[in-house]
């Protein structure tokens, strides 16, 4: 057995390591550098943490968040592994410790941010002192064109020329090939070594949903995951603080979550759902990078995200833990509408503004597609997902196609004969033919076009609209007005020179028990009695310790304690996920909760 597999065991409670973890390590502990893509919850801590740990010297590992540091350096104490992290949110006292301790060589991994690592001489003291390696979590924050961009990120490019006999090793789960290309050239990681996981995340479930009434939708959502942690991300700080009252009025633990708040509530907010104390939290994309949470069962999107990169980062946050989860989006016209505006109204360059109409429309392929989403957005990362994945919308219930050539034909006459110049919601009723006050002023109700389409829904006309936007059949005004018109792009169709196949609208998913609830359910009786015994006792040792729950266990580790049920210390440390750190602090009580005081020790 090599030292770092001894390590993996003793420490962390695994016997191997997974994928290209110990390739990593390896390459890391022979002092080269690396680049490591691998999807959330692959396991990139443990690619630098174990040679951290192996390597003589102190480990820096540089973070972007302070609640991300605390997680880690909280997981890895309860390990019994000198961790220590260093920001703003420790007083003097407690900072002038750490670094005594640092000068001392008794802190195997010290995590910073990059503004601490470049500020107040810190990179004149690490020159003092042995270093095991340089870990660049997060690297992606150094795109200045991703949804995640640091500035300071671009200047740990220092770290090349100032340490060059330390190995550095930067991580990431979401980064395309442009991105990588990027971290590679700032962070000066040309002679690295690329190691590259596949991006799929096979426990999500994918679902998207247009948007049809999108609190019901939310709530319908949630009740597939009941009681059990998630995430529900807004495009807005009013749409966030509009969700989480809503969603409290309705009897669900719900609190907001944005850039608009105080740092003091935002962090207060976290907390309380890192703790468990609410289940659902309602975020801007402020919120997540830095959330170690293992147990979120659902991520959903009230609006669409920027780009399908983004997406992949957010919904990530779903099933860290490697048990089911679902990520749900729901969106609707008036996003397309928003974001194309969005674009076409900033001040950026034409170049910048090719790129994010190029970013806009790989995500609404993924959107209104009618094949398998898995294979979708795994090839938005250059990577080959052969076959259908069995685990989204798409393949669980194939979506119907229909020959919508005439219907589009009526759209798009009713978007000309109008002026050009009127949004979906009033269209639709021009061509359902609506006894509306506003059409009559208009004298609408006297065009060719009025009521041709009675025999169509309004979802039916909602989603064609959409469709015909997505396509680029019609595309909304400069002027921001929210209505509508034709491109050159819909001629043919108008002249009945091309033909349309589309989606046909299904109404929204009912809530049925999705997979996640089945995690923990697919128990037996007599297991699920120990799931719940163990899953009792780790939330009263995390409050005696106040600590987060999972810092303690994760849900898989338990899971495989109520399925196998140990019934000795030999036993228990058997299960992945106990070291011989928690194995002597939890051992006993873990033991008892499963078999009623009666094991053995």
């Amino acid at each position: 057995m090599s030292q770092a597999t001894e390590l993996l065991q003793r420490v962390f409670g695994f016997a191997s390591f997974r994928g290209q973890q110990q390739a990593v390590v390896e390459h890391l502990c022979n002092g080269g550098d690396a680049l490591v893509l691998m999807p959330t919850g692959g396991g990139k801590s443990l690619c630098f943490q174990v040679p951290g740990m192996l390597r003589p010297g102190t480990a820096i590992v540089i973070s972007p968040l302070i609640a991300l540091m605390e997680d880690q350096v909280s997981a890895l104490s309860q390990l019994g592994v000198k961790a220590a992290f260093l920001n703003s949110s420790l007083d003097g006292a407690s900072q002038a410790e750490i670094l005594r301790r640092l000068h001392a060589g008794d802190i195997d991994l010290l995590y910073v941010s990059p503004e601490r690592l470049l500020s107040n001489g810190m990179l004149s003291r690490l020159e003092e002192l042995p270093l095991a390696l340089f870990a660049i979590d997060e690297a992606h924050c150094v795109s200045q064109w991703g949804h995640d961009f640091r500035p300071e990120y671009r200047q740990l490019s220092a770290l090349a020329d100032r340490f060059p006999g330390i190995p550095r090793i930067a991580l990431t789960a979401t980064a395309d090939e442009p991105t990588r290309k990027e971290i590679i050239e700032q962070l000066q990681l040309q002679q690295a070594q690329v190691f590259l996981d596949s991006f799929d995340r096979p426990n999500l479930l994918y679902r998207v949903e247009t948007r049809d009434n999108a609190n019901t939708q939310l709530r319908t959502a949630l009740a597939r995951h009941p009681g059990e942690s998630a995430i529900v991300y807004c495009g807005s700080r009013q749409r966030c603080e509009k969700v989480a009252a809503t969603l409290t009025e309705k009897g669900i633990s719900a609190l907001p979550y944005h850039a608009g708040m105080s740092a003091q509530q935002r962090r207060e907010n976290q907390q309380r759902f890192i703790y468990d104390e609410v289940n659902v939290m309602v975020a801007t994309i402020a919120f997540g990078m830095g959330i170690d949470k293992p147990d979120v069962r659902l991520v959903a999107h009230l609006d669409l995200p920027r780009s399908l990169e983004g997406y992949y980062q957010e919904t990530g946050r779903a099933g860290r833990d490697g048990l089911p989860a679902e990520v749900c989006m729901i969106w609707g016209l008036a996003d397309v509408v928003q974001q194309r505006r969005w674009i076409d109204q900033s001040e950026a360059s034409d170049q910048r503004k090719r790129l994010e109409r190029g970013k806009l429309e790989q995500l609404l392929a993924y959107a209104e597609s009618i094949a398998c989403r898995r294979r979708l957005l795994l090839g938005a990362f250059a990577e080959v997902y052969a076959k259908d994945c069995g685990n989204c919308d798409n393949c669980l219930q194939p979506p119907e196609t229909w020959d919508a050539t005439e219907a589009a034909r009526k759209a798009l006459s009713v978007v000309y004969r109008t002026g050009q110049r009127f949004g979906a919601q009033y269209l639709v009723k021009v061509l359902r033919g609506a006894d509306d006050e506003r059409i009559r002023s208009n004298r609408h109700d006297q065009l060719p076009t009025y009521g041709i389409g009675a025999d169509l829904d309004e979802r039916s006309w909602r989603g064609m609209f959409r469709q015909l936007v997505c396509l680029s059949l019609l595309e909304p005004d400069e002027e921001g007005m929210g209505g509508l018109r034709l491109t050159a792009e819909s001629r043919p169709v108008l002249r009945g020179e091309q033909k349309l196949q589309l989606r046909r609208e299904r109404a929204p998913s009912k809530a049925s028990k999705s997979k996640s609830e089945r995690a923990a359910l697919n128990l037996s009786g007599e297991a699920l009695e120990r799931w719940e015994a163990v899953r009792a006792e780790r939330a009263n040792l995390a409050r005696e310790q106040g600590v987060p729950a999972y810092v303690i266990f994760h849900d898989s580790t338990l899971q495989i304690m109520a399925e196998q049920c140990p019934q000795d210390l030999d036993q228990l440390a058997q299960v992945p996920g106990v070291g011989a750190v928690k194995l002597e602090r939890y051992g006993a009580a873990f033991l008892e909760a499963l078999n009623g005081g009666s094991a053995s020790l």
